[in-house]
Order: C-alpha cells, then sequence, then structure tokens
C-alpha cells in the first residue's frame, strides 16, 4: 500500500551537514503526514521530526535549530536537512508515515558522525 525508501546518508565530520531523502508511492502522499526518525543500538527509536499535510513542523528538542525537515508534494518526497551534526546524531534514520491507522517504515539509512 506504501512503500518508503531513504537516502543520502553516510559518514560526516562533527559540524557537517547532510540531507536525507525519503521517496513515497503507493498512496497520496500529499494527505498525510510524513516523519523522521531514528534509532541507535541500544537505544528507543525517537521521533526526531513531523510535518504535515498542511506543511506544520515540529522537532525533538536535541534537533531543533540545527534541523529542518520539508516535503514536495509533486515530487512525493520528503527531506531532512541535517546541520551541525555532532556524534550523537550518528543513528538509522528511517522514514515513517501513518496511513489508515497503519504505520509504514523505510527499511532506514545509515548516519555517522566522528572524525
Amino acid at each position: 500500500q506504501v512503500q518508503l525508501v531513504e537516502s543520502g546518508g553516510g559518514l560526516v565530520q562533527p559540524g557537517g551537514s547532510l540531507r536525507l531523502s525519503c521517496a513515497a508511492s503507493g498512496s497520496p502522499f500529499s494527505m498525510y503526514t510524513m516523519r523522521w526518525y531514528r534509532q541507535a543500538p541500544g537505544k528507543q527509536r525517537e521521533l526526531v521530526a513531523a510535518i504535515t499535510s498542511g506543511g506544520s513542523t515540529n522537532y525533538a528538542d536535541s534537533v531543533k535549530g540545527r534541523f529542518t525537515i520539508s516535503r514536495d508534494n509533486a515530487k512525493n518526497m520528503v527531506y531532512l536537512q541535517m546541520n551541525s551534526l555532532k556524534p550523537e546524531d550518528t543513528a538509522v534514520y528511517y522514514c515513517n508515515t501513518e496511513v489508515n491507522f497503519l504505520n509504514y517504515w523505510g527499511r532506514g539509512t545509515q548516519v555517522t558522525v566522528s572524525s
């Protein structure tokens, strides 16, 4: 019903920037709230950012002021621009959406922040 594919992860130095992308297909993209989560080994999966169909956004306190979520409905894409990256941002980042009370997830993309 819904397919999500993340891309853009990789290795970056502290203080650097990275842009993650999520391509959505299978359902009308513009109708749904899109979210980015992340999970580090041994830690809880946490909500990083969300953007509603109307464009409203919210962020985890730990990334506020550094990360920006956006969407391009014409392209069925959602993005996460990450600036001023810190080692504690290291995690697998997942794209997520909810359709008819079911959550859909991408496979994730690894982000590693290290010198």
